[in-house]
């Protein structure tokens, strides 16, 4: 079911490639103009790289689909210049409760403490981050957006690749020297790879129902194992805009997917749960999932992002956001390679520290679905005694698994401090910079990721001695001022400390006192130049 068919739709246009009488050369061509296809595609226009975007629908708005978008990704999104919109749309959160029955076992805080530019969540239908980043690419005049623009074949060679792609004016050829492959679940660019998921396929069906209606629940995310009005399942509530709300029932595997969608069987669910009937249905789903991979995410000139690459459980909000996590590792890598100030060989390092992401999501997305949808008898008793201990004891609340929601992905550096010195502070090294409220040399309010942008970066504690060269070098109370002493806090900092920030903003080396050499290995190293490191 399906209440809101068509929220945007988009004309097809005749592509000036469609009369030329042989293939044009594109640097990259995107297929998939959803949240990973968009924001790739974003990302490398940005950067300078001319991009074709395919898809082969012509609309947004199908479903509300993915909700819930992290504060990294916001992150993100601000970078790519959509945060705002989404954030003015979007419903703010940053607590979350469990319940066992009625009774309320634990709540968290994702982000206690201030000095953020974004917050920890929020809440927006799909559509509505879609049509923001349709509309910056529009802005983006290097970025050509096609609809209806459906790939039917690929050719690879050694420099790139040739795809046939089919319109409702027929069919022409398209060359690029790299394709990202973008193209969801059902990805046909896998396919004609003849590429095969690993992973484990979850039998276990659950019922979405977006409902229109008042409510005086507040923006968080209200989780429930065994609730009186479902018993024996479980069940999450979460808000979004339009007075919209997001419930999610688990129906057990043995649900008639068709049957469950009927509104003479949702409604009865609905009604038992809310305790009145003064609300609409805007959109039912009934869905299984899979914790799957590909074993490579990259194939000659065909890169494999978000869940063309890598698909989860919705437990946890890891889909999307680890989507758009792919699609930034990518963008600066790819724009270093085509613009020829790295290797080939960079593009590797997205597969190596994509996989481990994926790895990474898949093992919290299946350990939280075991414990929500226990498949055997141990672990329903695992399950229910440690739900049993959680109301008194506090290390088993630590136990309960109700979905480890979406966290930024730390990637492993061999740039570690050469000096051995230990740090203190949030920022790790190889993890997104925490963000700092900051003063800029005009003393306009920025906060450091704003300043940061997306390019290679030092940032640089003055101590008397000249700043070691870099690319661009930030340096802190003259470019950058410290008004609150956040950054000093977050960044341990001391008089000469040294940090180098990779393009997408994770810390790549940082040193108590860097020379000229140490920086020039390390940047070189991040660049993908073997031999690099200090």
């Amino acid at each position: 079911m399906n209440s809101r068919k068509i929220l945007y739709q988009f004309g097809y246009r005749r592509s000036a490639d469609q009369d030329r009488p042989s293939p044009t050369r594109h640097p990259v061509t995107v297929v998939g103009a959803g949240p990973v296809g968009l924001c790739t595609a974003i990302d490398l226009a940005q950067r300078g790289v001319p991009v074709v975007l395919l898809d082969d629908a012509d609309r947004i708005g199908e479903g509300s689909r993915g909700i819930c978008y992290a504060k990294r990704t916001l992150e993100i999104l601000d970078r790519l210049g959509v945060a705002e919109t989404c954030l003015e749309k979007g419903v703010t959160w940053k607590v979350g409760k469990v319940y066992q029955r009625n009774e309320l076992l634990y709540a968290f805080d994702l982000l206690p403490e201030d000095g953020h530019k974004m917050p920890a969540f929020i809440n927006l239908q799909q559509y509505y981050l879609e049509h923001a980043l349709v509309a910056r690419a529009a802005e983006l005049p290097n970025l050509d957006i096609r609809w209806r623009n459906k790939v039917t074949g690929l050719k690879q060679g050694n420099d790139g690749v040739t795809l046939t792609i089919e319109t409702p004016e027929g069919l022409y050829d398209l060359d690029a020297d790299w394709l990202v492959a973008a193209d969801g679940a059902r990805s046909a660019l896998r396919g004609m790879l003849e590429l095969a998921f690993q992973g484990e396929v979850f039998e276990d069906r659950f019922l979405i129902a977006d409902v229109r209606m008042k409510g005086d629940f507040p923006p968080e995310r209200w989780f429930w194992f065994d609730p009186p009005f479902h018993d024996g399942r479980s069940a999450l509530l979460h808000k979004q805009p339009d007075d919209v709300w997001r419930i999610d029932l688990q129906l057990g595997p043995d649900a008639d997917a068709k049957a469950e969608q009927a509104p003479e069987r949702v409604i009865p669910r609905i009604r038992q749960m809310l305790g009145h009937d003064a609300f609409a249905l805007e959109w039912v789903s009934v869905y299984t999932f899979q914790c799957r991979r590909l074993e490579r995410f990259v194939h000659g000139r065909v890169v494999f992002a978000g869940d063309a690459a890598h698909q989860v459980s919705p437990f946890g909000a890891r889909g999307a956001n680890s989507g758009i996590q792919d699609g930034e590792n990518l963008a600066w890598k790819l724009a270093l390679v085509i613009e020829g100030e790295a290797p080939k060989s960079l593009i590797n390092t997205y597969e190596l520290e994509r996989s481990v992401a994926a790895d990474e999501n898949i093992s919290h997305s299946t350990r939280s679905t075991d414990f929500i949808a226990p498949r055997s008898a141990q672990e329903l008793r695992f399950r229910d005694a440690t739900l049993a201990l959680a109301r008194h004891a506090p290390f088993a609340k630590r136990m309960v698994n109700s979905g480890r929601l979406s966290m930024p992905s730390t990637y492993e550096t061999p740039l570690s401090t050469p000096d051995g010195d230990a740090w203190s502070g949030s920022a790790r090294l190889g993890a997104p910079l925490p963000d700092a409220p900051m003063r800029n040399s005009s003393g306009q309010p920025i906060w450091l990721l704003e300043a940061l942008g997306g390019e290679e970066t030092l940032i640089h504690v003055p101590n008397g001695a000249a700043a070691p060269a870099g690319k661009r070098v930030l340096v802190i109370g003259d470019d950058l001022i410290d008004v609150e002493g956040l950054f000093a806090q977050r960044f341990d900092t001391t008089p000469g400390s040294t940090y180098l920030v990779r393009p997408d903003q994770h810390l790549a080396a940082r040193w108590r006192h860097a020379t000229r050499l140490l920086v020039e290995r390390a940047s070189r190293r991040l660049r993908g130049f073997e031999g690099g490191h200090a």
